[in-house]
């Protein structure tokens, strides 16, 4: 049986009965199981980890993307992490008898129903997105890129657009900073990251948050076979420590194969968490 995974990010991070209504409707379809969720003020997201049959988690986010249209309104939302959407991005994800091409075909059709049925403009990105166009979240995401949705026309005019793609396992990871110093944030994501000159594989943001009074190095560490996380912590903690700066820990966003752990199981990555990393691995989840 072929077994796919999707991680929809949600522009709503704040407001307990909308999270709430995103997880009923990832939630109500047989064959696809909510395995984890995470929700951040400061971003004002929620992340949903959705597994199961193709057609299953393929309905699961789109009954979940029909909510945050329904519910969520862009123009008034305030959070630090960059977004186009109600319903930011939507990625598929092939776990086991899948094939990215699977999940291409996956979130074409998806991206399609966005358009027909909500009215909701929708890009394909990565896997998924149709040459000559952009496949980078990030360009999707800029200012400076004016091109039109691979469905639809334009934006909604309360839900934005929607980013639906495939892509291969990432880690979407947080270190935070003991400092309230943006710039300096800044300055080390760019160090880090490989766009900059830094490690291979890794996507970097400085963000604030003001409920804690910290800044943050938002992560996406796009192989993690390439550049290990344990490599991505040790270049942060150097690029702080030479601005004067600790780290306060790390904490990680949705689910991870049980191997990223593991390649760096003898480095201490300052976890949050209150419960075992191990809580975190994607394959915990789906062997119950």
């Amino acid at each position: 049986m072929s077994t796919i995974e999707c991680v929809p990010n949600f522009s709503e991070g704040r407001d307990a009965a909308t999270i709430d209504a995103l997880e009923q409707a990832a939630a109500s379809v047989a064959g696809a199981a909510l395995l984890h969720r995470t929700s951040d003020v400061d971003h004002n997201r929620t992340v949903l980890t959705i597994a199961g049959t193709p057609a299953a988690v393929a309905e699961a986010a789109f009954r979940a993307i029909e909510i945050a249209v329904a519910r969520i309104l862009l123009p008034a939302h305030e959070g630090v992490h960059p977004r186009i959407g109600a319903a930011d991005v939507v990625p598929f994800v092939p776990i086991w008898n899948s094939s990215l091409q699977e999940c291409a075909r996956i979130a074409a059709d998806v991206a399609a129903r966005c358009w027909n049925e909500l009215q909701l403009p929708a890009f394909l990105y990565e896997a998924a997105a149709r040459d000559p166009r952009p496949a980078r979240l990030e360009v999707l995401r800029s200012a400076k890129f004016h091109g039109e949705p691979d469905f639809g026309q334009g934006r909604h005019p309360t839900a934005g657009a929607v980013i639906v793609g495939a892509r291969t396992f990432l880690v979407a990871w947080n270190i935070n900073l003991a400092s309230q110093d943006l710039n300096a944030a800044r300055e080390i994501a760019r160090a880090v990251r490989e766009s900059g000159g830094g490690l291979p594989r890794v996507k970097a943001l400085g963000l604030e948050l003001r409920s804690r009074a910290q800044v943050q190095i938002s992560i996406n560490l796009t192989d993690f076979d390439v550049t290990p996380m344990h490599l991505v912590f040790e270049r942060v903690r150097d690029e702080a420590r030479l601005r004067g700066i600790e780290i306060v820990g790390s904490e990680l966003i949705g689910l991870i194969p049980e191997r990223a752990l593991e390649a760096s199981r003898d480095y201490d990555l300052q976890w949050l968490v209150g419960e075992r990393i191990e809580s975190f691995c994607l394959e915990r989840y789906l062997k119950t």
